[in-house]
């Protein structure tokens, strides 16, 4: 086995090499028109709890990276397959099934920290740039091409006839240095971020054995992830030159994944499944046990066995802002607007910089008819996250239920552009000219940004 392990030492350094065909600016730019796509996919699955911890999480790996300054931005499609990709300009999406798949938190940080080395050692680039093909048009096809083979293996043929067939073919999958690359690096930001490394090689390994039950219908991650025996024993090899850590999961970890289980299949088929596992007592953390049956209940409508169950999940003493949200929507759904109100000002004040609460409220906010106070909260909020286009969501009802049309349409407008929606901004922001009630200087901005947002959508223009 020795003899066939390629130590770090030995491996090539593919990271840095010519951008002068495929820059930054590039790479960015096929990102965002790829991401523009993804948010208007039904699988998208814009949970600001989940994405939050997943930036959260992201952005402690991407701390220990080469590139820990540059731009990632992660999130998560609604898909029970094992699956996570990068895309160009560090976007970086992940399946819920491989969330829940995963074992640990450093074995989701382990897949994770490979993502990120494909990003930081400029894979992505290297395989568009090496088709000689210029940049133009057909990047966005190859790169669109990529992201069918990552998220649905069995749509990339119909997504790479549409850009040579032949020679993309050839280039979905990462070559062999790139994954075993991939695998060094990501080690290397894990274990520099305080996950065990070992996690790594533990996920890959299950994976690999897992894959033959499925016989010609493998996960979706192997298909684009080849692994051997080669590869695992090469991560196994360099995980043993590394401390071994027993690196405890946090509780958010452990809640996201209970909220994900309790989404599983049918309402009555989630109650029943988190019932049996307390009762059974097949759970890691109870805490998250009890949580799950309470999403789960709530789901089903289930509110005052849900509210029984709350006080269960209450009395372990448990601090996260998931449950007191949990708690929250509990409240909202059962009719008592006053109290989740009540718990959610009570909860942003034990967190305050944590987001999802803050859009929770707001929304809370506007359900009981309260604009001027959802307003003022939102409106704080936008001055230290301007580009947040939950907030800009948020600031447009606002202004809808106190008939403000054009600061309703403007910050639609907004929200348009920070989702990558150029056109649908534009038209937004021609409707705010057009209402005639916001006032000379207002108007005047958002003129200003209509000629600006005209000259960034004419070159992409036929």
């Amino acid at each position: 086995m020795a003899s066939q392990t390629v130590v770090a030492s030995e491996l090539p350094d593919l990271g840095e090499v010519s951008q002068t065909a495929f820059t930054a600016a590039d790479e960015a730019r096929v990102g965002s028109e790829i991401m523009r796509d993804i948010y208007a996919d039904p699988k998208y699955y814009d949970d600001p709890e989940l994405i939050e911890y997943l930036n959260n999480l992201g952005y402690r790996l991407v701390a220990s990276s080469s590139e820990n300054r540059r731009a990632f931005r992660f999130f998560v499609l609604k898909d029970p397959t094992l699956n996570a990709f990068a895309l160009p300009g560090g976007f970086i999406g992940v399946h819920t099934g491989l969330i829940e798949a995963a074992q640990s938190e450093s074995e989701l940080a382990g897949v994770l920290g490979h993502e990120i080395a494909h990003v930081t050692q400029h894979h992505l680039a290297r395989m568009i740039e090496s088709q000689k093909q210029g940049i133009v048009p057909s990047l966005v096809a190859l790169a669109l091409a990529i992201l069918a083979a990552r998220s649905n293996p069995q749509m990339a043929t119909a997504a790479i006839a549409t850009v040579q067939a032949g020679t993309i073919q050839q280039q979905l999958n990462f070559s062999r240095d790139n994954e075993r690359e991939a695998d060094r690096i990501g080690m290397q930001i894990m274990s520099g971020a305080g996950f065990d490394p070992n996690a790594m090689s533990s996920f890959f390994e299950r994976l690999q054995k897992d894959s033959r039950l499925y016989e010609n219908n493998a996960p979706a991650y192997l298909r684009t992830h080849p692994l051997t025996s080669q590869r695992i024993a090469d991560i196994q090899n360099r995980a043993a030159n590394l401390p071994t850590k027993q690196v405890p999961d946090s509780l958010d970890f452990q809640l996201l994944r209970a909220k994900l289980k309790a989404q599983d299949g049918n309402a009555d088929q989630a109650v029943k499944a988190a019932n049996a596992a307390l009762m059974e007592g097949r759970y890691n953390n109870v805490t998250a046990a009890r949580y799950g049956l309470v999403a789960a209940l709530l789901r089903d409508q289930q509110y005052s066995r849900a509210g029984q169950e709350m006080q269960k999940l209450r009395a372990l003493n448990s601090t996260s802002p998931l449950i007191d949200a949990l708690a929250a929507r509990l409240k909202l759904a059962s009719g008592d607007s006053a109290g989740a109100l009540k718990l959610y000002r009570d909860a942003r004040e034990r967190f305050p910089g944590y987001r999802p609460l803050l859009y929770a409220n707001a929304d809370a906010l506007l359900q009981a008819r309260q604009g001027a106070a959802a307003l003022k909260l939102v409106e704080a909020a936008i001055t230290l996250y301007p580009d947040d286009y939950r907030l800009q969501l948020l600031l447009a009802r606002g202004y809808a239920q106190q008939g403000k049309v054009f600061m309703s349409h403007k910050a639609q407008a907004d929200a348009y552009f920070y989702q990558g929606q150029l056109d649908a901004a534009i038209e937004q922001l021609r409707l705010a000219l057009k209402s005639k009630d916001g006032d000379f200087y207002q108007s005047s901005i958002a003129e200003a940004r209509l000629k600006q947002w005209l000259a960034i959508e004419k070159p992409s223009k036929p």
